[in-house]
């Protein structure tokens, strides 16, 4: 049942399941005349970055799962444990591309879903880098932001955070 009211009472929150890179718990809630009940994955904080230089966008080769191949991604993962998520963006990006960048501005926050997903997901934008590693396996890759796009479009680059992103930067400088 879908409601506009807030709940009168929200229990306390039963742990269903737990590893080291998520939690599920139920919580249950008390409407006016019904009760609702929630099964919360929370995956914890994660953070990105699009770096970018004269109109390209800084991308990282990664095995996935879910599709069985490469996907083309901005870097990103989980913000860790005493970690702000800016930290974890910069060091998400050294780890994935062997890229440090420096002078972080905001891009997009947001929330991958409200009911049953907990995972704030902070994207910033970086113009300022340092190689720190070369790229001896040829995971990172330098694409134009237009063709970026085209390829959100095309289907060839399918991760959620990687199309916010990209697109919320195409945006952005749409306004400027």
């Amino acid at each position: 049942m879908e409601t506009i009211s807030v709940p009168k009472i929200i229990s306390s929150q039963d742990l269903v399941y737990q590893d080291k890179f998520q939690r599920l718990y139920r919580i249950v809630a008390e409407f006016d005349g019904f009760t609702k009940e929630y099964y919360v994955s929370d995956r914890g904080q994660r953070a990105a970055l699009l770096a970018v230089r004269k109109k390209e966008v800084l991308l990282v080769r990664q095995y996935r799962l879910l599709i069985n191949g490469l996907s083309l991604e901005i870097p990103g993962g989980r913000v860790d444990e005493d970690e702000v998520p800016e930290v974890a963006a910069i060091r998400e990006c050294l780890e994935e591309t062997g890229i440090q960048c420096f002078n972080l501005k905001p891009l997009i926050t947001y929330h991958l879903g409200l009911d049953a997903i907990k995972n704030p997901t902070y994207i910033y934008i970086s113009e300022e880098f340092k190689e720190k590693t070369k790229d001896k396996e040829g995971r990172r890759v330098w694409v134009p932001l237009d063709r970026c796009v085209e390829m959100v479009f095309a289907g060839q680059i399918v991760d959620s955070l990687s199309i916010i992103g990209l697109l919320s930067y195409q945006t952005l400088l749409g306004k400027q």
